[in-house]
């Protein structure tokens, strides 16, 4: 396999997919981190079913804020909708990023909205 970016995080993700797994009561939060947006889905492993969605495309979040202030608003808005399903617990799936920047704040983000992880 030929090394670039990508290749790396796929490997680095399957290595976390190994010991991450999310159930219905702790839901797992995957995290996609594209150059412009960002994206947080929680998923049910045991099932295979996405319980909710959220990104930064989405009304709510403000469009002339720098990507790491819309990542935060996209975590309490994760958080805002979690608790509205009665998940107050989850598992946090970076996706093969590092825990830096803006993965960093969705996680604070959704912390500061009440989410325990």
């Amino acid at each position: 396999m030929k090394f670039n970016k990508e290749n790396r995080r796929r490997r680095i993700h399957f290595r976390v997919r190994s010991k991450v797994s999310g159930t219905a009561g702790r839901p797992r939060a995957s995290v996609y981190r594209s150059n412009q947006a960002i994206y947080c889905q929680l998923i049910d492993d045991i099932k295979g079913h996405t319980i909710l969605a959220v990104s930064s495309r989405e009304e709510g979040i403000p469009e002339k804020a720098t990507k790491v202030e819309k990542a935060k608003a996209v975590g309490k808005l994760l958080a805002e909708r979690a608790i509205s399903q009665n998940i107050q617990n989850i598992v946090f799936d970076r996706g093969g990023y590092l825990y830096h920047g803006r993965v960093k704040a969705l996680a604070e983000g959704a912390r500061e909205g009440g989410l325990q992880f």
